[in-house]
């Protein structure tokens, strides 16, 4: 197990050879880099954008549709109060009487 870890540490402590003269056209993207990078970029640009007025739009719709909603809902409860006075008949209140038993009115 020793001279694995000895033999580990001494392959790692080896430097490696590194050219003299850099040749540029193997180590930079060049033009071809460049161009597809910026399509990149432009192409996430447009799709955030794109993406940003979908959200937006689908925002105003949900607050559109609440405010529907509930302009439904008040009508719905005006209509409903609406009914309920109408279904009241006021020839029954005088028929009930001055006390609060419904006893027979005085003749």
């Amino acid at each position: 197990m020793q001279h694995a870890i000895v033999a580990l540490l001494s392959a790692a402590a080896t430097p490696t050879p590194t050219p003299s003269q850099v040749d540029p056209d193997i180590v930079t993207p060049g033009v071809v880099g460049f161009v597809v990078t910026a399509f990149i970029a432009i192409a996430v640009i447009l799709l955030v954008w794109d993406m940003m007025r979908r959200i937006r739009r689908g925002r105003v719709r949900a607050d559109i549709q609440e405010e529907l909603d509930a302009e439904e809902q008040a009508a719905r409860a005006t209509e409903a109060t609406e009914v309920d006075d109408e279904s009241i008949d006021p020839a029954d209140d005088e028929n009930r009487g001055d006390d609060a038993g419904g006893a027979a009115p005085k003749s």
